[in-house]
């Protein structure tokens, strides 16, 4: 019999299917689907730092002050008033999720400074979150501040809530740094108990009849799943903090590749929502077919089995690998000219 269990964030789960933030967990019932469809745990939504302050004005009087005299400046920020549960029925919701299922339940919180926002870090943690997701979307838009600016921020969000609350914390990350595997070691320090990688980047679009910037999603694809399992290999064993893999899991041969570079557990968002909540468990009908015809006996098993210190050639993770990715590509030959094929055969006809 298969093994499936792994252990993420102190948790002793059922399998390495994850199901990650998303609208599907706004609802009880789909909790509930997902947890019988095979879900080893839940990430629940994210609770927004900008809902947080609006409740208490500061963020209201700021965005309206003087907007009355620039209309549009009102439409800049989406109405936080109305976006998910806000605050109090966010913790409304954990409380009855966590009474629908016998899963762990992990809370998601959205922001990037360390003000009095991080207080809700300790009522999810009361509410019953069996963990928290710090899911840091932040985008340096100012020319003045720095790379080193940008990563100890992290690191003090990541330090500032670990201290408040007593549950594992995982942070959510985006690609962009310019040395990831350093990222990861000062999150490891300041008590990060998992690192997920990678938060997806979200590119907003050009409307160009009404002259607008628009948001646009477009979900994911197992494409997307190669440079996650590229820097999960590389941390894999050089850190503390457990490993996820999120972002181009769909197929049972994600959630292989993505354990076999080192991850604890494989996170499923855009799966889900393309193929439906049940999408789960013919990923782990395959995930277990898969082990048996290949004779392994656990998931614990592969785990980091094709991470940078277990394979080969190491170096395949690192430049060696671009020149040998260039020099595989073979042109396609281009279809043939008649003339110039005639002009080679009399050429080669030609004595010497």
């Amino acid at each position: 019999m298969v093994d499936l269990t792994t252990r993420y964030l102190g948790l002793t789960l059922k399998n390495p299917l994850v199901a990650s933030a998303s609208p599907l967990c706004e609802d009880i019932g789909n909790i509930r689907r997902m947890e019988d469809a095979g879900a080893a745990a839940v990430v629940l939504h994210s609770l927004f730092e900008e809902q947080i302050t609006l409740e208490s004005h500061d963020l209201d009087r700021y965005l309206t002050h003087g907007a009355e005299s620039f209309a549009e400046a009102l439409t800049y920020f989406p109405d936080m008033t109305e976006y998910n549960l806000g605050p109090e029925g966010y913790l409304d919701h954990l409380r009855r999720a966590k009474a629908a299922v016998d899963i762990p339940i992990i809370g998601s919180l959205n922001g990037v400074s360390t003000g009095g926002w991080i207080r809700y870090a300790r009522k999810i943690e009361e509410a019953g979150a069996d963990a928290l997701e710090l899911n840091v979307y932040f985008i340096p838009t100012d020319a003045e501040m720095t790379g080193a600016e940008v990563e100890q921020m992290y690191v003090d969000l990541i330090r500032d809530v670990k201290a408040s609350i007593r549950i594992p914390v995982a942070v959510k990350l985006g690609h962009a740094f310019s040395a990831i595997a350093n990222m990861g070691r000062r999150l490891d320090e300041a008590g990060a108990d998992a690192l997920v990688l990678f938060n997806r980047f979200y590119q907003p679009d050009f409307d160009l009849e009404h002259l607008e910037v628009t948001p646009t999603l477009t979900l994911s694809s197992s494409y997307e799943l190669l440079l996650r399992i590229h820097w999960v290999a590389i941390l894999f064993g050089h850190i503390r903090p457990d490993l996820a893999v999120t972002g181009g899991i769909h197929t049972a041969q994600d959630v292989l590749k993505a354990m076999m570079a080192g991850a604890r557990v494989a996170m499923m968002t855009s799966a889900l929502l393309k193929h439906g909540i049940d999408h789960l468990a013919a990923v782990q009908k395959e995930l277990v077919t898969w082990m048996e015809e290949h004779e392994y006996e656990s998931i614990r098993q592969m785990q980091g089995s094709m991470s940078y210190r277990s394979v080969a050639e190491p170096a395949a993770f690192e430049r060696a690998n671009y020149m040998r990715v260039l020099r595989s590509y073979a042109l396609r030959t281009s279809p043939k000219d008649p003339r110039r094929e005639a002009n080679r055969s009399a050429t080669r006809a030609e004595p010497c």
